[in-house]
């Protein structure tokens, strides 16, 4: 049975799709089955791998959910793609931001997508879900379905200050929907540690964080060579090989394989 994990943070622009991809793309190189589950409704992981029109998707992440919701026999495999660089993509468009409306009124509202994960978690050795910026309900039925958590996290004052937040209704799923879920570590992103400030704040999230959850001794260092590859529809991996962002990535990537 595959590994479930969901890449979460409710601040955006933390890094959470680059992580996502790149870990995905790393763990396919270590010759590892790899589902990418895209759970926002902006698409941005969908778009990331090259797919520049989500919303012209016609079948997507919320397809297979309300067919879950409506007990509706499905074939789990139908509607994921296939990404050159080896991994298997569940993509989304803005069909899930209604979605998300639908299953306030739903049986089982948190676990539609664990329900439709459990569908095809022996086909893979590790599903990672790109969750949404917020703590809605697609957030929680992420939760409610992995394994593991991990948090990516930039070295800025703001996206650490909602941490707490964050590891509350972690906890929260985890006493009323998920008792197996653990936090897998904080990964911290877009860090320039030649800055006082980047130090500090790094500093910050070790001392207040350190002793409760793992923080990954890797760090995904700043550099536009990790937004670059989003254009282009692949991972850091093909667009900067060697680079140190891509070597970042070969670190976490063997940092959660280990």
């Amino acid at each position: 049975m595959g590994k479930v994990i969901a890449i979460t943070n409710q601040k955006g622009g933390v890094g959470k799709t680059t992580v996502a991809v790149n870990l995905g793309v790393g763990l396919a190189r270590e010759g590892k089955k790899v589902l990418l589950i895209d759970a926002d409704p902006q698409g941005s992981l969908t778009a990331s791998l090259g797919y520049v029109e989500p919303d012209d998707i016609n079948r997507t992440l919320a397809t297979v959910m309300i067919e879950v919701m409506n007990d509706v026999d499905i074939d789990p495999m139908d509607g994921i793609l296939h990404h050159a660089e080896g991994v298997d993509v569940l993509p989304a468009n803005i069909e899930l931001s209604g979605l998300e409306v639908a299953l306030v009124n739903a049986m089982s509202r948190e676990v539609i997508l664990k329900l439709y994960i459990e569908m095809i978690r022996d086909q893979y050795d590790v599903v990672l879900v790109d969750c949404m910026p917020s703590l809605g309900m697609m957030t929680i039925n992420a939760l409610a379905a992995a394994d593991e958590v991990i948090i990516p996290c930039s070295a800025s004052y703001l996206p650490v200050k909602g941490l707490e937040q964050l590891m509350a209704t972690i906890i929260k799923v985890k006493k009323h929907l998920n008792r197996k879920l653990r936090i897998r570590g904080i990964v911290m992103t877009m860090t320039d540690f030649r800055t006082n400030y980047a130090k500090d704040i790094a500093e910050m999230i070790r001392s207040g964080y350190g002793s409760k959850v793992g923080i990954f001794k890797t760090t995904i260092p700043f550099s536009v060579k990790a937004a670059e590859p989003s254009a282009e529809g692949v991972s850091v991996y093909k667009h900067c090989p060697g680079g140190k962002v891509a070597n970042a990535f070969a670190d976490l990537t063997k940092e959660v394989l280990g």
